[in-house]
Order: C-alpha cells, then structure tokens, then sequence
C-alpha cells in the first residue's frame, strides 16, 4: 500500500509540475491550455488517489500526444526528450493495473478489490 501510495504521489507530482509548466508560457494556445489543465487535473488526482484509473488513463492519452507531437511541446520542461514520456508512460501502466492501493479515497469510497484465486486441484479427503 506504502509502495502504490508513493508511486501515485510522484507520478502526480511530476504530472501536476508539467502542467504548471505549460500553464506559464507566455503564449499560451488552446492546445497548450487544455494539455496544461489535463495535466495538473490528473495530477493532483493521482495524488489524492480520486478516480485513478481515469486519471492515469487520460494522462496517459495525453502523454502518448505528446510522444507522437501531436500536442505543443515546449522545450523547457521535464518532458523534453520523449525517454521521459516513455517513462513516465510505463509508470501510469502500472498504476493503472495495480490500482490506487488501499491507502487512497478510492479505497475509501469503494472499498478494496480482493481477488481470490481458486485452487486448480480441488481438497483431497485424506
């Protein structure tokens, strides 16, 4: 739980400062603007644990834009070399399939997922 809990906060914390980023430029366009907001609305989501797997997934969409340069890169920021998208990409893939850990209001508001795995051999009598 401690584990997702940080990996959640980083990747959030990471997600929410390139968004910031964005939002400073001075020229700022509406592509620029909507990635901006998507970025720090996921990020700060991400931090919390609300709603994570939307989150990761639409930061993750995002990203993959700015991988493929279909969205404004700017070139002062953490995602200037497209190693770091990819990065970044692979850590919002775990977190999308491990969830958001029992430490997050997710788990709060929906409970926790426990997956029971069925024996393949049924109990022998003796």
């Amino acid at each position: 739980a401690i584990a997702l809990l940080l990996l959640r906060t980083l990747t959030g914390m990471v997600l929410l400062f390139e968004g910031v980023s964005y939002g400073r430029e001075p020229t700022l366009a509406l592509p620029g603007l909507c990635t901006a907001l998507v970025l720090v609305g996921s990020g700060v989501c991400l931090m919390l644990g609300v709603l994570t797997p939307l989150a990761g997934a639409i930061a993750s969409v995002v990203l993959l834009a700015l991988a493929a340069s279909v969205l404004p890169v700017r070139t002062s920021t953490l995602f200037d070399q497209r190693i770091i998208l990819v990065l970044v990409e692979a850590i919002l893939a775990a977190i999308l399939l491990l969830g958001p850990g029992a430490l997050s209001i997710d788990a709060r508001l929906f409970g926790r997922r426990e997956i029971i795995i069925p024996s393949a051999f049924p109990p022998s009598d003796g």
